[in-house]
């Protein structure tokens, strides 16, 4: 489902004491009257679990579907699952009489935000956030409004990194601090993202979050509130938690702050004082401090110390790569790209609640690899999840290969990997759900020719070519596919072409034009 950005609050100037919680956004995808109890009778199903689910849960968020009604609720990384808890449950006794009758309707509290629809936002969708809530500060912050801007997008970007890629991933959130000047001791930062976002996605939301704030960032504070992900600065504290990213401004540039020191120790004992060590340099006698020689000599040990261990670690991953290669000789080691499969990792558990424990009827297909089955994950996203058979010839590591391959193509006529288990001697290959199936069942099952017209028919042929020049040409990567038939072309709810099935996929070098293979592959 694409789902459109919307700005649906812009530059609320308001004094800083008036900047409080809560605030509401009542959504324009329509109404429901008051005689219709079965849409309020949804939403009041769900306030009597997903507080609870919520707050119990590592990420403090959850999701939850009654009837028609689709909601999503998120506390702030730093509270605990009492205020958490209590917080949502407001919001469930607040939200409906703030936006009457209204189907789509978000509040937001200072220690977390509740969301409801009629339509789904997936955390998969193409823009991360449907609805973004604006509030700046109207006070100027400092007379040095241009340092002050370049500090404070410093410190947004950072905390924004430290959410995306360094914080947990089952809580994709951060705190920053940047000391400023005298007037303004310390700016504070916060940036969060609902932990069923991968980071590079909860990055890119972020990112559009600092955007939509603008420029220059001169008010006491301001905040950009996402129905995916938030941003927020104020020179004040406003965070119950310790800091994450600590920074300290100079001259308008950034260091690295140093770390809080330990209570200071009782003063040792007094000792005679010895004349410092001396070094001779070109001939002339050069007095150095203890602390200056410990340096001199720790320093290039150390950095030797860690070049050998960077050998080591280097001759590791060239060995490994050489076996992979050796292995599964299709891919090279351009393809090594373990963190990122190790990112789409998913559990046993998630698969087996999501497919009905591979219920006969979600089955949507079975062929000589295994069978496919429909799914659908807790956040409402459908998928289809191969299921390699017992039989099946690709290993574990073939297969971590051709994923890290796989996960490296985006285009629109690609079939998109979500995610792969390897859990419980199962191998399962998690796709987007293609709702009108291959391309073969349409030409050469029974008389469903019909279905599709010239138009349909020549967009079909020109989104293949398309999906195919980018794999041959625009990808950061060179394949060739090897198996492109009928059966390996899916068709989404508008008959748009996906490719699919990379299980044959031969990646070339960029000037690379010719290749062999010894045996018979493909159809």
């Amino acid at each position: 489902m694409a789902v459109l950005f919307v700005a649906i609050v812009a530059l609320l100037a308001v004094a800083p004491r008036a900047a409080g919680y809560p605030w509401q956004v009542c959504g324009s995808t329509g109404q429901f009257t008051a005689n219709d109890s079965t849409y309020l009778a949804s939403i009041n199903s769900m306030a009597a679990t997903l507080p609870r689910n919520a707050s119990t849960s590592p990420g403090l968020f959850a999701t939850a579907r009654a009837g028609q009604v689709w909601a999503l609720a998120l506390c702030r990384g730093d509270v605990n699952a009492t205020s958490c808890s209590s917080c949502l449950a407001q919001g469930f006794q607040d939200l409906p009489s703030a936006c009457t009758y209204i189907k789509e309707a978000t509040m937001y509290y200072d220690s977390c935000f509740l969301h409801y629809s009629d339509l789904h936002l997936r955390a998969s969708d193409d823009t991360a956030f449907s609805s973004v809530f604006y509030l700046p500060y109207s006070a100027n912050a400092t007379a040095e409004p241009a340092r002050f801007d370049r500090v404070v997008a410093a410190l947004l970007n950072a905390t924004a990194d430290y959410a995306a890629y360094n914080s947990s991933v089952t809580r994709l959130y951060a705190s920053g601090v940047v000391s400023f000047d005298q007037e303004i001791p310390e700016v504070y930062s916060w940036a969060q993202c609902t932990p069923d976002l991968t980071r590079a996605r909860c990055r890119d939301c972020l990112a559009k979050t600092i955007q939509a704030m603008g420029t220059p960032l001169y008010s006491v504070g301001a905040r950009v509130l996402g129905i995916r992900c938030g941003i927020r600065y104020e020179t004040k504290p406003f965070l119950d938690g310790p800091v994450m990213v600590r920074q300290s401004s100079r001259s308008g540039g950034l260091v690295p702050a140093p770390l809080p020191t330990p209570a200071a120790a009782p003063a040792p004992a007094l000792v005679p004082s010895v004349a410092p060590p001396l070094a001779t340099v070109g001939g002339e006698w050069k007095k150095y401090s203890v602390a200056g020689l410990v340096l001199i000599i720790g320093l290039p040990a150390l950095a030797a110390a860690n070049l050998i261990v960077a050998f080591f670690i280097w001759r590791r991953r060239r060995r490994s790569a050489a076996q992979t290669k050796k292995l599964y000789p299709s891919y090279s080691s351009e393809v090594d790209d373990s963190e990122n499969v190790d990112s789409m990792m998913m559990d046993i558990s998630t698969l087996r609640v999501a497919t009905g424990d591979f219920a006969e009827s979600n089955k949507l297909g079975e062929g000589g690899f295994g069978s496919v089955y429909k799914g659908t994950l807790p956040d409402g996203e459908d998928i289809a999840v191969k299921r390699l058979s017992k039989s099946s010839t690709q290993g574990v590591e073939e297969l971590k290969n051709e994923l890290a391959l796989v996960a490296k193509l985006k285009h629109k006529n690609l079939v998109r990997l979500v995610g792969v288990c390897l859990e419980q001697q199962e191998r399962l290959l998690v796709y987007e759900f293609v709702p009108n199936r291959s391309l073969d069942q349409i030409l050469f099952i029974g008389n469903k020719q019909e279905l599709l017209n010239w138009g349909q028919r020549l967009r079909i042929i020109r989104g293949i070519t398309r999906g195919l020049q980018y794999l041959h040409e625009d990808s950061q990567l060179k394949v060739v596919h090897r198996d492109l038939k009928a059966s390996n072309v899916l068709l989404d709810a508008d008959m748009n072409p996906k490719i699919s099935d990379f299980g044959l996929a031969r990646l070339f070098g960029r000037g690379q034009t010719q290749g062999f293979t010894n045996r018979v592959i493909g159809t």
